[in-house]
């Protein structure tokens, strides 16, 4: 079978749909075929080709104006990005797809689709790569041909297709393309694969591509039954959104088999967007996190966020609070938290740790409000307080754990002062002495975190 661009035409409902059809294009000779293709059978008016400059070549700049022409030949606009890639430790590869789709979900719009020129040769290196690395089903389900991306969606109708059958609709058609010298570079892991470890397959059992699609396909039909049953699972657990992150209660959670409690720790975290932890990540959570002693603050984190034990609780946090908990900005975080911030209990007020005290005025609830305002401080350490209908005072150490404030929130808890008075402590409780009567208006506090 040789591919031409009526094997496009199963798709052409879903490009009509689009509001608006992008492709990716390097100018590669697989992205140079799709988007031939697509011109044929769409006409070149509702098409943008994206050209992203990685600036990793000395031959980038003439990359971009030979994918220029081609776009000037086929009356398509092109719209050239270019990107800094930065090795943040995952290697080179994945930073520059890191930027690359980052540009992709700034451009698209709500309903617009982006069209990639991924093929069965780049599924089969991506199974096999994926394999390597010791990824579970979601990861040897390959490169899916739909997901979404933003606003927007990804299609890859390339994925029935190999290289071979690509490149001989380039040559039918006489189109001209880059060849990108880092190919040939197999110091990346890819490109072994596609020359040293490929072709000892295809010699082997010269079906391999069909073979291992096929074990794709059976891959991600087991991982969309694995996201079934946590999401059974998640809805069992009694999830809960706290003042920063969500929770689970552990009492069911305990009671899943140990495989179906690390589906659903995978599940959860990418529920709320987050990176999903790692083999190795589960198995501490599983057998180090959760067996520790009652009194104790177990963590574990991971590039993306941290699940924390408390009670009777697992809590899943996200990246950016755990960055300001042990990450770089800690100690300038602990220096603004050392600060006094003046209040006039009028409009919201942003907090050092990026969360915010917002107020609302009802009748005979709340703080009552002095003409001068408020003192916003923080712990120190030996504190008390007698909070409203209690028939003594106690240490806000002792409160705390009444109030069920979880250990890593009670160092950000704002501390409202009046005159040096410790009136109110973030949205828990007002003191005794600094609460309105029934026939006054007071100033209803709310301690919250962006979500």
């Amino acid at each position: 079978m040789s591919f031409d661009s009526d094997y496009l035409a199963p798709h052409h409902p879903k490009l009509r749909a689009a509001g608006h059809c992008y492709v990716g294009y390097s100018g590669g000779l697989d992205s140079h075929v799709l988007l031939h293709a697509l011109v044929k059978l769409l006409g070149n008016e509702s098409i943008t080709a994206i050209h992203i400059n990685h600036q990793m070549s000395s031959n980038a700049n003439s990359w971009q104006q030979h994918c220029q022409a081609c776009c000037d030949e086929l009356g398509v606009p092109m719209v050239a990005k270019p990107v800094t890639v930065e090795n943040t430790g995952q290697g080179l590869e994945q930073a520059a797809r890191e930027a690359r789709y980052g540009v992709f979900e700034q451009i698209l719009g709500e309903g617009d689709l982006l069209l990639l020129a991924h093929h069965a040769d780049d599924q089969v290196e991506t199974v096999l790569y994926r394999l390597l690395r010791g990824t579970g089903t979601k990861g040897l389900a390959g490169i899916p041909m739909n997901r979404p991306l933003g606003a927007g969606d990804i299609l890859r109708p390339l994925l029935p297709f190999s290289r071979k059958e690509l490149e001989d609709y380039a040559v039918a058609n006489e189109l001209k393309w880059i060849e990108d010298e880092s190919n040939k570079d197999i110091t990346f892991d890819r490109n072994f694969l596609r020359q040293k470890v490929v072709p000892v397959l295809a010699e082997r059992w010269p079906d391999y591509a069909a073979r291992i699609t096929h074990s794709a396909a059976l891959c991600a039909d087991t991982d969309q039954l694995a996201i079934m049953l946590a999401a059974q699972d998640l809805a069992a657990v009694y999830e809960r959104s706290e003042r920063i992150g969500w929770s689970i209660a552990l009492e069911p959670f305990m009671a899943l088999e140990v495989s179906r409690q690390a589906n659903l720790l995978r599940h959860w975290a990418g529920q709320h967007q987050l990176p999903q932890p790692g083999h190795r990540i589960v198995d501490t959570v599983l057998h180090e996190l959760l067996p520790a002693r009652q009194d104790a603050e177990p963590l574990v984190s991971w590039g993306g966020g941290q699940l924390r034990r408390y009670q009777k609780h697992l809590h899943l946090l996200p990246e950016n609070f755990s960055s300001l908990i042990e990450g770089e900005h800690s100690e300038q975080l602990s220096d603004l938290l050392n600060k006094q911030l003046d209040w006039d209990v009028k409009s919201s007020l942003a907090l050092p740790d990026g969360s915010e005290l917002s107020v609302t005025k009802e009748q005979g609830k709340g703080l009552r409000i002095p003409e001068d305002g408020v003192n916003i401080r923080f712990r120190s350490g030996g504190e008390r307080c007698k909070p409203t209908g209690r028939s003594g005072s106690n240490t806000l150490k002792k409160l705390f754990q009444e109030y069920g404030l979880e250990p890593w929130l009670r160092n950000r808890v704002p501390l409202i002062y009046v005159k040096d008075q410790l009136a109110a402590v973030g949205d828990l409780w007002v003191c005794d002495e600094f609460s309105v009567s029934e026939e006054e208006q007071g100033a209803v506090l709310q301690w919250r975190f962006p979500t």
